[in-house]
């Protein structure tokens, strides 16, 4: 394993929103960020389609080109982009150790945007319509819904405040959950079965969704675990409300993650093991934001960030 003996002034892991972000503004510092791309470069915009929430597009723009105008922005005022994946860290060490499996790379700060992944069904045609109907992001696309019909994947509040703010747009919500029994919260799961445009589909697995050919979503075929019974049921949007998979895993034992696994930060951004503070290290994004998930607070922690490092550099000799 190559071992380089430079030492970075700061790596940013992932190259999302926030990472993208936290790059711009460490490059413009002169601090010639490397930014390790990880295994979904560009993050969850880079699988979006229009983007009509993030401030100064009035059109919208594609969730694609939104990204790579941040990319291009960055490697303008220095950073450097490298795809690569985080296979293990030591911040033990002073500088850090970062092992990406054929080299080591060492950093005197880190900001961790790694992100979260949503969580999908994991059917080829879901993955097919992803962006064409296919949503894990209701405050991004339920807009696109407006009076049409729609179905919410999932029994945990997430899948009930993503079905009742839903209900602003679309006409109806099928609220489908492979069990009778759900995970949500009594408060919550009582207000999604007091709303008339919430329809329950319990005891229910979606076995394909269908519209693959036209590039759209016109509907889903269901079967029923207690009849076995199949059927087809037309509806114009589809959305997972099952959580998403923090790309934390790497830091458990190193610094303090919640219990999904999310790393748990301090004063917005700063990274805690034991609740003292890791000096140096700071996370930013969805990998530290279970509430928001938005592309704009993502960015806004990415300049949090990149803030710190800066700080942090300068009141210790660089």
């Amino acid at each position: 394993m190559a071992e380089t003996t430079e030492v970075r002034d700061t790596v940013i892991l992932g190259s999302g929103c926030s990472g993208l972000t936290a790059a711009i503004y460490t490059a413009r510092a002169n601090l010639k960020p490397l930014v390790l791309e990880g295994h979904e470069p560009g993050g969850q915009l880079s699988i979006t389609t229009l983007v009509e929430n993030f401030p100064g597009g009035p059109d919208g723009v594609q969730g694609p080109e939104l990204v790579e105008n941040m990319r291009k922005q960055a490697q303008k005022f220095g950073a450097e982009l490298e795809m690569g994946h985080l296979v293990s860290v030591d911040l033990s060490k002073r500088p850090f150790e970062l092992n990406l499996g054929s080299k080591k790379v060492h950093t005197r700060t880190l900001i961790i945007a790694s992100g979260a992944s949503a969580r999908w069904l994991g059917l080829p045609s879901e993955q097919a319509l992803i962006g064409h109907g296919v949503s894990s992001c209701a405050t991004c696309d339920g807009f696109f819904f407006s009076g049409k019909e729609i179905c919410v994947i999932g029994g945990g509040d997430s899948a009930m405040e993503e079905a009742l703010f839903l209900t602003r747009f679309a006409t109806k919500v099928y609220l489908i959950h492979r069990s009778e029994n759900f995970r949500a919260s009594k408060i919550m799961l009582d207000r999604a079965i007091a709303h008339e445009k919430i329809e329950f589909l319990s005891n229910t697995v979606v076995e394909e969704v269908l519209g693959v050919e036209e590039k759209e979503v016109r509907g889903i075929r269901i079967r029923n675990l207690k009849t076995g019974v199949v059927k087809d049921l037309a509806l114009s949007g589809f959305f997972l409300g099952i959580g998403h998979i923090p790309n934390a895993k790497m830091f458990d034992g190193q610094m303090d993650l919640d219990e999904d696994g999310y790393i748990l930060s301090k004063d917005n951004v700063f990274c805690t093991k034991n609740g003292t503070v890791i000096e140096g290290v700071y996370a930013a994004g969805d990998v530290q934001d279970r509430r928001y998930r938005q592309a704009i607070t993502a960015a806004g922690t990415g300049c949090m960030a990149a803030l710190e490092v800066e700080k942090y550099l300068e009141e210790h000799g660089r």
